[in-house]
């Protein structure tokens, strides 16, 4: 997922906790898996994601025995989703002997904490980060990622746009980070593709309070639709401000908007807004086991990162089993070389660390902030 503007950092440093095990039993030898994501911060809701996920897989391995005789070990670390921050983590993670890592959440701080865990070795798994140059800047041979890119996405987006053929000035957005603006460009380039124009292609500061400046050009430009690449907090601004100057156009973005946040911030506005997201795996059949495991611990299923979390670590665990070693080198290569069943389906990695395929789907916001397919 991501990266956003530099926050005050509360680093909660080895927050170290076995899961359904006794003091006694904690002397006992631990497979240790990371989470290393925002636990503070105006996105801390999609580093919960993901720790429901990772803990509730945990507590089902654990539960069933473990992996090799061994109990996995979870443990946690803050990066407020800000980039050096999550060097600061990666470093820590490095120091403290620990070889797999679920995350990190947020592209920005996932892309440089990647180059420290594979000049290490570390196997480290991202259920949230969808930005391609995360993958595509470097072959690195321990990074992997459990959700689709945002070349995946963004096209989904924009055949959208112009399946439907209604919207006749379309102006796009971004918070000039990498993952709001990467997902622009790319939904730009397939509009100018289809020979869709695009009248407006602007960036907004992230953090800042008042889109007036932005929203009389929209209005200038007769839009009437606006894609915003970017997260949840700016755009639930942007739309409460445009509704009360005056400017009703339709809004669609990525899963960074997908919060129950939305609606609060953007109030009536956030009607209508179209988002594209994973698929919701926790309506499969299939799952309808892991799906009661989040239950009893009055944790949700159906968000979006939870299960691709629950999947990295079903991923990491499957590997050490299939490789008969902790040694994390030997677990990438596994990882490369076979497919996996998880909660997301049967996955495999390609050998940029990317999955082979993953499907994103399209959702239409109601008033109360529910989500429907979209029409």
């Amino acid at each position: 997922m991501k990266i956003l503007k530099a926050k005050k950092f509360a680093l909660a440093m080895s927050a170290a906790f076995v899961l359904g095990m006794s003091g006694s039993a904690m002397a006992e030898e631990t497979i240790k898996i990371a989470f290393a994501g925002p636990m503070t911060g105006s996105v801390k809701q999609y580093g919960d994601m993901v720790q429901e996920g990772y803990i509730t897989a945990i507590e089902a391995i654990n539960a069933a025995g473990g992996v090799n005789g061994k109990k996995l070990e979870a443990v946690l670390y803050d990066d407020a989703c800000e980039p050096k921050q999550a060097v600061t983590v990666a470093n820590k993670i490095v120091s403290d002997g620990i070889k797999f890592v679920v995350g990190h959440v947020c592209s920005g701080s996932t892309i440089p904490a990647a180059d420290i865990y594979d000049g290490e070795g570390i196997v480290m798994i991202t259920p949230s980060s969808t930005a391609p140059v995360l993958t595509e800047a470097k072959l690195r041979h321990s990074i992997f990622r459990s959700i689709g890119r945002d070349d995946q996405q963004a096209p989904i987006a924009a055949e959208y746009i112009v399946s439907k053929g209604k919207w006749k000035n379309i102006a796009i957005v971004h918070d000039k980070q990498s993952y709001g603006q990467g997902l622009a460009s790319v939904v730009k380039a397939k509009l100018d593709e289809a020979k869709v124009p695009v009248v407006l292609f602007e960036g907004l500061n992230a953090g800042e309070s008042d889109y007036s400046a932005l929203i009389t050009k929209l209005k200038s430009s007769g839009v009437d639709f606006v894609y915003f690449g970017g997260y949840h907090p700016e755009l639930g601004l942007l739309e409460r401000q445009a509704r009360e100057q005056g400017l009703n156009v339709t809004f669609m973005g990525p899963e960074g908007i997908a919060n129950s946040a939305l609606a609060s911030i953007a109030g009536a506005a956030v009607e209508g807004t179209l988002m594209t997201l994973p698929a919701d795996f926790s309506a499969d059949p299939e799952n309808a086991k892991i799906v009661e495991q989040f239950k009893t611990k009055n944790r949700d299923a159906s968000g979006t990162f939870q299960l691709p979390a629950y999947s990295a670590v079903v991923v990491i665990a499957d590997a050490i089993k299939g490789a008969k070693s902790e040694d994390s080198v030997e677990v990438a290569e596994y990882i490369h070389g076979n497919t996996f069943n998880t909660p997301i389906g049967k996955i495999g990695f390609d050998k940029k660390g990317d999955l082979t395929n993953f499907k994103f789907v399209i959702y239409e916001t109601k008033k109360d902030g529910s989500r429907v397919p979209a029409p």
